[in-house]
């Protein structure tokens, strides 16, 4: 009567898709690494939620102003539930042992998701905020 489910490739599994919701597991991989993120992400139709269940990975939010990005960081702490609004430029890095769970609307990753490439400044900036103490920031 219990079904289980689990991931152990790298990167983005949905597992579980309902009606109306779908669970992912992120693993690690290197596209997620701290010094290989060159994007951000948005849904215009669900927000996201991300749960950390294993170490300590960063999520990254921002929003557009005069064509930049104004960048926020994030450290996640293991068993609280982050919030990203539908709308909201968003990513996150991973170390190699991090393992976070994903509620969002299903298939949300194949029909309701675009993307933005960080221009150079931008780059830097997230890396100087994914290499920043770890409080968080949230």
């Amino acid at each position: 009567m219990i079904q289980e489910y689990e991931h152990t490739g790298q990167g983005y599994n949905p597992f579980l898709i309902r009606d109306g919701w779908q669970v992912a597991q992120l693993n690690y991989a290197p596209a997620l690494a701290f010094d290989a993120m060159d994007r951000v992400e948005r849904h215009a139709a669900t927000d996201e939620v991300f749960v950390s269940l294993r170490g300590a990975p960063v999520l990254i939010a921002a929003v557009e102003q005069e064509g930049a990005l104004r960048l926020e960081r994030c450290a996640m702490r293991p068993g609280v539930t982050y919030n990203v609004p539908a709308g909201v430029w968003h990513a996150i890095a991973l170390h190699v042992t991090d393992l976070v769970l994903i509620v969002e609307n299903p298939n949300t990753h194949l029909h309701d998701v675009e993307y933005r490439a960080l221009n150079a400044a931008e780059s830097v900036k997230v890396l100087e905020l994914l290499s920043g103490p770890a409080a968080a920031e949230c």
